[in-house]
């Protein structure tokens, strides 16, 4: 029935652990502890300052200041290919042993950017992209944990194959489902890019990421059983079934 269809599914639980990669302007991550509740966000961006950040965003500011009223984070210079893990060593002298400590690793719309016109190259690059990703995020895995990524619907996202490169890497897609942005209020997608001017200099007009239908997939580990959120058992396999039955449109 499509009614089940009508609810977004949100992958997170407000105590979760939530490290967010590539985050844009920030607008997702306001979300997450605005709307959400999300008590510890690590929100992380590529630019490597505040003031490069705002250059290509200018509404930056306002959501750091959302992020950073409820003691979350934001860290800057943060690249997704090759990022250093966020792990807690447990135990003692030699027997120390580094433990992932994020719940959620989220990457929404993961893109290398650029305007090469020549799709298998890019193709390429964005598999290249995931696949370190996928590489350097999960040290960063708390035990029972999950990593989210959403792209966009048809291709070229669908050549990228993400379902393959996770499985090279360790990981499964424990199940995929429809990305709703309404679910998250103030969040726009952010390009790579940077905000769209007109050539009159105005911004905004001729991209709506958050319009386009998206997809988003959960990973775990191979050997790993993702912990069911708080909350959802009961609509667990109901929700299965629906996402399953969708996963290959």
């Amino acid at each position: 029935p499509q009614q089940q269809h009508d609810e977004p599914t949100i992958p997170f639980a407000p105590e979760d652990k939530i490290l967010l990669v590539g985050d844009g302007d920030l607008s997702f991550a306001a979300s997450l502890v605005e709307h959400h509740y999300c008590a510890d966000v690590t929100a992380t961006v590529l630019e490597k300052t505040l003031e490069e950040l705002v250059e290509k965003y200018p509404h930056a500011p306002e959501n750091i200041a959302k992020i950073e009223a409820e003691d979350s984070r934001v860290l800057y210079g943060v690249d997704a290919t090759k990022m250093a893990p966020f792990v807690d060593r447990r135990g003692k002298g030699k027997e120390k042993e580094a433990v992932g400590v994020m719940d959620r690793i989220i990457f929404n719309f993961p893109h290398v950017g650029g305007k090469s016109t020549d799709v298998n190259r890019q193709v390429r690059y964005n598999q290249e992209l995931l696949v370190e990703f996928f590489k350097h995020a999960m040290p960063s895995l708390a035990p029972g944990g999950s990593i989210i990524v959403t792209l966009f619907e048809g291709e070229p996202y669908t050549l990228w194959n993400i379902r393959d490169l996770a499985r090279h890497t360790g990981l499964q897609v424990e199940r995929s489902f429809k990305f709703q942005a309404s679910a998250y209020p103030g969040y726009h997608h952010a390009r790579t890019l940077g905000v769209v001017k007109s050539k009159t200099g105005e911004m905004g007009g001729g991209w709506k990421g958050e319009d386009r239908a998206a997809r988003s997939y959960i990973f775990v580990r191979k050997d790993d059983e993702a912990r069911p959120r708080p909350g959802s058992s009961k609509k667990r396999s109901r929700a299965r079934d629906d996402d399953e039955s969708s996963d290959d449109d």
